[in-house]
């Protein structure tokens, strides 16, 4: 009986059902255990975190599904995006998320991979025609680490001070709260950011507590900020795995590891983002979460990048996919009905 192509997992490097699947060829020239091709590793160095997501996907498909667990069935291929290679500019100067995900995308609707490992903070709204994410892995810790050589917190640090960062989400609220400090935009992967940290680039940086666990390294964190300091991105510390719509045997091997709360707070989160037409230049902050009653409670952001305009809300209701979906919608709209048309046309 043939075998189906093992999945190929693309992971979106930084910093998301029944039926038999087709059939799928073989790459000529390569063997492996029952006929299927070894693993071919395409690890980029300077992509630690990239790594480190597409593992856990791999040792989560292979510990749910046992053909998965052969040698060689599972090959992991790191794509670099644009976003990855223009590092000196601001995102919303080059494009703005969508420069993380072309790639992947294209390379997944060609055939070229059968799955997709993205952080979702980083996928746009809308997903490519074609395209489908069955799948969010349990979600990691959404709040962000706070990094400095010389204090513990963001009030320690003097006036003047120059925090790096390349979200103006994190811009925004740290302006809003420190208005005598001063932020710079400051990209690169984890590593990279915590090297240019130590040789005095800036005197203190923000990075997502996920990442930091992720790649073991938690205790890099001076501070972890709570979500009252800083309200997270949408979808921060969750990983969407996508595949073509009409893979159905990926579907059902992803749909296996879907963690549906998860899946809803994302669903919630990205609703509101989505009416507030969110890009790189709009500060927008969101977190939907199961309470201590089971409830869905979830508080939305909208900020000026200078952070002397900031727009709050708050929801709750009970946690199923139709009302928060609407949480997230009816936040979004009372947000960009109070900022009005023209907060959107000076962030342009």
């Amino acid at each position: 009986m043939h075998q189906p192509h093992p999945p190929r997992l693309a992971d979106l490097p930084r910093a998301p059902a029944p039926g038999g699947g087709a059939r799928r060829r073989r790459r000529p020239g390569r063997g492996g255990a029952q006929g299927l091709p070894h693993p071919d590793w395409h690890a980029r160095e300077d992509s630690p975190l990239a790594l480190a997501q597409a593992r856990q996907t791999r040792d989560e498909l292979k510990a749910a599904h046992t053909e998965l667990a052969e040698d060689g069935a599972i090959e992991i291929i790191i794509i670099k995006t644009t976003g990855d290679m223009i590092l000196d500019k601001p995102l919303a100067d080059i494009g703005g998320k969508g420069l993380f995900t072309k790639e992947i995308d294209d390379a997944l609707l060609q055939g070229s991979i059968d799955i997709a490992v993205h952080s979702m903070k980083d996928v746009p709204t809308y997903l490519p025609e074609g395209m489908i994410l069955p799948c969010n892995l349990p979600r990691e810790d959404v709040r962000d680490a706070f990094i400095c050589l010389t204090a513990k917190t963001l009030g320690e640090l003097p006036a003047g001070s120059v925090i790096g960062s390349a979200s103006l989400r994190r811009q925004s609220q740290i302006l809003y709260k420190y208005p005598s400090l001063k932020v710079v935009n400051f990209r690169g992967n984890v590593q990279t950011r915590l090297r240019k940290l130590k040789e005095g680039d800036v005197h203190a940086t923000l990075l997502a507590l996920a990442g930091l666990k992720r790649l073991g390294m938690p205790e890099t964190a001076t501070s972890v900020l709570s979500v009252d300091e800083m309200l997270p991105a949408v979808a921060q510390g969750a990983i969407g795995i996508t595949c073509r719509s009409n893979d159905d045997k990926m579907m059902e091997y992803l749909s296996s590891l879907n963690h549906e709360d998860t899946r809803l707070a994302v669903a919630c989160e990205r609703e509101f983002l989505s009416v507030l037409d969110g890009n790189c230049r709009t500060p927008i902050a969101a977190y939907a979460y199961r309470d201590k009653d089971g409830n869905c409670s979830f508080r939305g952001l909208l900020a000026s990048p200078d952070g002397s305009i900031v727009y709050e809300t708050s929801r709750s209701g009970t946690y199923s996919l139709d009302d928060m979906v609407a949480i997230g919608q009816d936040a979004g709209h009372e947000l960009k009905s109070k900022a009005g048309p023209g907060f959107f046309d000076g962030l342009q």
